[in-house]
């Protein structure tokens, strides 16, 4: 693995000697998914190695008394971040056990619909079909094909809002990113709290890839419920996210998940029973027996991010531009393009779909019988190598992933979309633009590879 230096009183550059000092990723891989499970610092793992020794060495002490301390002194510190109330702001484990918590609380009555979209994260889609078997809740779905404007999702959300209550059934709920997964883009989830606001549906936001990507207002949004990972971004361990409860809807989350020690019981609800501290607050403050001590590493993370990286200005911009000037780097390598909303004149500076830390680059292979075919990206048709089917989209991808882990100790996020292969890049404070160039040339090799029909060779895998 080599030696990680311990960090330095001042800032460190961004790049190569961020990633040889601060980080514990091996110096052999190149780490270009960091969306999907993040990773941290140096300091941050010394932090928490230091809260599970005062943990063990008086557990009693700890978790009847410091637990709650530590967890208070973190949600101060989150809720500071992302501009809300302290008492709004709790941690659960990962976004998706914030998306059950929040869903599985809300008592649904015949008539409710979850109004949700085409590219919503396959769990929270799962923990819908779960809702629909136990609970007398429909879903509707706004359909599209990335690259759309935000404009265009608004106008097709309202458009579904509009059939759905014309059906005489009430729109409860309303559940999108800020951004999303697959394709990795920015969703426009400011207009659509807006819209949900005046009519009257409870905006329920995922915000997986939000906190320590893009500067959040919480207090200002006032969205319904949100949702946010800080193990993805943010640089604390996993798991830990943050769990956002306007106080006019903190009355509906009645439970945790499990039911813990937090619970309060219907008669004892808002009187004030908890001395310093709301029914919301002490609901989420100890949910069983666990290893809490990623929740109490934002402060660490806070201070990695302020003491070492410059602040959050700073990440936030190196963030973007590394990942959208990479991203045209790999599109120029192969020929292809990024995506993005079509005829923009300065297309970083006027994408609203770019403007986060993750790329999307089209692959030079298409697939047939796509009924996803966007008018916004060049016709499969046109792809240099023969069309693939689509039911094959799977077994590609997988092989090409197989690859990068196999021969280049690296991994990316390959998948189909609109007709054709793209290629989801994450930009971080560690990579720098050769990264990109070197993926680029590894992309084109292996699109040239399944053009031969090396991945039909099972056994080479």
């Amino acid at each position: 693995m080599g030696e990680y230096i311990a960090s330095p009183d001042g800032p460190t550059a961004f790049g190569r000697n961020m990633l040889r000092k601060h980080f514990m990723i091996n110096p052999r891989y190149r780490p270009l998914n960091h969306g999907s499970f993040g990773t941290f610092p140096v300091q941050v793992r010394d932090a928490q190695r230091k809260l599970q020794d005062e943990q063990e060495s008086r557990p009693d002490v700890f978790f009847v008394i410091s637990h709650a301390e530590h967890v208070t002194e973190s949600r101060k510190a989150i809720a500071n971040l992302v501009h809300a109330p302290v008492d709004e702001c709790v941690f659960v484990k990962n976004a998706s056990t914030g998306i059950n918590t929040i869903l599985r609380n809300l008592d649904f009555k015949q008539g409710d619909v979850i109004v949700y979209f085409a590219t919503v994260y396959n769990a929270v889609e799962q923990t819908l079909e779960s809702l629909m078997e136990t609970t007398p809740v429909q879903t509707r779905r706004v359909s599209y094909t990335f690259p759309i404007t935000h404009d265009e999702i608004l106008k097709k959300f309202l458009a579904v809002v509009k059939q759905t209550k014309s059906e005489g059934q009430n729109v409860r709920v309303a559940i999108f990113d800020t951004i999303v997964s697959v394709p990795g883009v920015r969703f426009p989830f400011e207009k659509l709290i807006k819209a949900c606001t005046k009519e009257s549906i409870l905006s329920v936001i995922d915000g997986a890839h939000g906190v320590g990507q893009i500067p959040l207002y919480l207090g200002d949004l006032s969205p319904d419920f949100f949702v946010s990972n800080c193990h993805k971004w943010l640089y604390t361990p996993r798991g830990c996210a943050l769990l956002y409860v306007p106080k006019r809807n903190q009355h509906l989350l009645r439970t945790s998940f499990p039911t813990s020690h937090g619970y309060t019981s219907p008669a004892d609800r808002g009187r004030g029973i908890h001395a310093g501290k709301s029914d919301f607050e002490i609901l989420f403050e100890f949910v069983a027996t666990a290893d809490d001590t990623p929740y109490m590493c934002v402060p660490a993370a806070l201070d990695f991010r302020k003491r070492v990286c410059g602040g959050e200005a700073a990440i936030y911009t190196y963030l973007h531009t590394i990942a959208q000037e990479g991203g045209d780097v790999v599109a120029r390598i192969l020929g292809t393009d990024v995506m993005q909303e079509p005829g923009l004149s300065i297309p970083i500076e006027q994408s609203d779909i770019r403007r986060c830390a993750m790329t999307n680059v089209r692959m030079p292979l298409a697939f047939k019988d796509d009924k996803n075919v966007n008018r916004h990206v060049p016709d499969p048709s046109s792809s240099p190598f023969p069309l693939l089917s689509i039911k094959d989209a799977t077994p590609v991808t997988e092989w090409m992933q197989a690859k990068l882990i196999q021969e280049f100790d690296t991994f990316a996020k390959f998948y189909p979309h609109g007709g054709w292969l793209w290629l989801r890049l994450s930009g971080q404070i560690y990579l720098e633009i050769e990264d990109f160039e070197w993926i680029g040339h590894i992309a084109r090799s292996l699109c040239e590879r399944v053009a031969s029909g090396e991945w039909l060779h099972k056994s080479r895998i």
